[in-house]
């Protein structure tokens, strides 16, 4: 009789320490994940400030009569897809998408801003000039908030590969994320030609 209590005792304690360690680490797991949804969330924030300064800049030039309207045409559209795409960070097809609008978005606003520059009374009016500094800015904030984000990825990944995590991880469904990744192509350095004579 002494045994069998004993050894009721033992598997008791064992399945109270099992479902310890499993609250611990599924406890530790969504705070992981929660704190790379906290993340990801000030990503977005960021590309909505640019968004937002995107629109200030082009009322701007929309007021310049003489300004093509074309490339106008090009940022608006740009703008318009990239607000459009729905993010899951738990999809990677999804955040490649959202990657992609936010570069063309970029892009379109580049080729904008160049052809901006010739025009002497747009470019000198304080308003555009504050335009550019806040842009510069913003473009520094969404590249921290990447790279926020990309170590948070990092931290929640760890936590669910490393063991015995991994184990907790696989029973309650929990799986890697993807990173922030550059836009194809960045990783070769930019041809600059100056045509000096």
């Amino acid at each position: 009789m002494k045994t069998k209590n004993l050894t009721l005792i033992i598997i008791g304690a064992f399945i109270l320490f099992l479902g310890g360690c499993g609250c611990s680490k599924y406890n530790g797991l969504i705070t992981a994940e929660v704190n790379v949804q906290k993340v990801w969330g000030n990503v977005e924030t960021n590309y909505q400030r640019r968004t937002d300064l995107y629109n200030s800049v082009i009322k701007t030039i929309e007021s310049s009569a003489n300004f093509e309207k074309t490339t106008l045409k090009e940022v608006i559209d740009a703008r318009a897809a990239a607000t459009q795409v729905k993010v899951d960070i738990n999809d990677p097809e999804s955040l490649a998408k959202y990657q992609a609008a936010q570069g063309q978005l970029q892009s379109a606003f580049g080729r904008l801003m160049a052809i901006a520059e010739a025009y002497p009374d747009l470019k000198t009016t304080k308003a555009f000039q504050d335009f550019q500094a806040q842009i510069e800015g913003t473009e520094n904030r969404i590249n921290v908030a990447r790279q926020d984000y990309n170590k948070s990825v990092e931290t929640y990944n760890l936590r669910v590969r490393t063991f015995p995590n991994n184990i907790f991880a696989s029973i309650f469904g929990f799986k890697s994320k993807e990173f922030y990744k550059a836009d194809p192509g960045t990783e070769k350095a930019p041809d600059i030609n100056f045509n000096i004579k």
